[in-house]
C-alpha cells in the first residue's frame, strides 16, 4: 500500500527539527567568530631588561685575598613573577600581563651584582653559589621592590637588602640595605624601565662600595 506523499523532501523530519538544526549551526559559526576576534584583539606581550653600568677601570689596588660567593636573589612571590609590577603609593600592588622582564627580576638583579663585584677588581674571585667554587664568604640578598608607583609623578622604586656571611666564624658580619624612588620622565612603560635601571645601577653602586670599604678596613694589610 502506498502510504500519502507529503510536499517537501521525503526525507525531512516533519516537526522542523532541520530549521532548528540550523539556528543552532548558524549561532555556532556567530560565536565563533566572537572568539576569532576576541583572540585578534589580544595584546602582544613586550618584554625589558635592566643591565649593569658600562664596567669603569678596574682598581689598580691589589684585590682582596678571598673568593666570594654570590647566593640566591630571594624576594616575596610578586616579584619573582616576570610582570611588572605597579601600585598606587599605597598597600596595594598590581602587575601587567601585557609588559613582563625577560628573566624573573630575582636572577636579574643578581646577574647586575655579579657584575658590578667583578668590574670593581677587589676580589681575588667572584662566583655564584652554584658554582664548585668554595668560598670564604657569601654574599646573600633580598630584593624588596622593583616596581612603577603611580602617584602625582610616577616613580620607579628600587630596594634591596644584602648580608654578607663569613664561613669561618659562621655568622653574618656586613649587612647593608639600599631604597629608592627615580623620577621617571614620561607615562610610558619603558620610561618606567629606564628610570628603573638608573635606579638599580645606582643602587647596586652604592652597595658595592660599602661592601668594598668594609674589607678594607677588615682584613689585615
Amino acid at each position: 500500500m502506498s502510504g500519502i506523499m507529503r510536499p517537501g523532501n521525503a526525507n525531512s523530519p516533519p516537526d522542523g527539527t532541520a530549521n532548528y538544526s540550523a539556528v543552532l549551526i548558524s549561532g555556532a559559526a556567530l560565536l565563533l567568530c566572537f572568539i576569532i576576534a576576541a583572540c585578534g584583539a589580544v595584546r602582544p606581550v613586550k618584554y625589558y631588561r635592566v643591565e649593569a653600568a658600562p664596567a669603569a677601570a678596574p682598581s689598580t689596588d691589589s684585590p682582596y685575598p678571598i673568593t666570594l660567593i654570590l647566593g640566591q636573589i630571594s624576594a616575596p612571590d610578586l616579584f619573582r613573577d616576570d610582570r611588572l609590577v605597579y601600585s598606587n603609593g599605597s598597600v596595594e600592588l598590581g602587575a601587567y600581563n601585557d609588559h613582563r622582564w625577560a628573566e624573573p627580576p630575582p636572577e636579574m638583579i643578581g646577574n647586575m651584582l655579579l657584575e658590578s663585584l667583578r668590574a670593581s677588581g677587589r676580589y681575588r674571585t667572584v662566583e655564584k653559589i652554584s658554582s664548585n667554587a668554595r668560598g670564604d664568604y657569601i654574599l646573600r640578598g633580598r630584593l624588596l621592590a622593583l616596581n612603577e608607583v603611580d602617584t602625582a609623578q610616577i616613580m620607579a622604586r628600587f630596594g634591596i637588602e644584602l648580608e654578607l656571611f663569613d664561613r669561618k666564624v659562621g655568622a653574618v658580619v656586613w649587612t647593608q640595605s639600599y631604597s629608592h624612588d627615580e623620577q621617571v620622565n614620561s607615562k610610558t612603560i619603558s620610561a618606567v624601565v629606564e628610570a628603573l635601571q638608573t635606579n638599580v645601577r645606582a643602587g647596586l653602586q652604592q652597595l658595592t662600595a660599602s661592601l668594598n670599604q668594609y674589607f678594607a678596613t677588615q682584613l689585615p694589610h
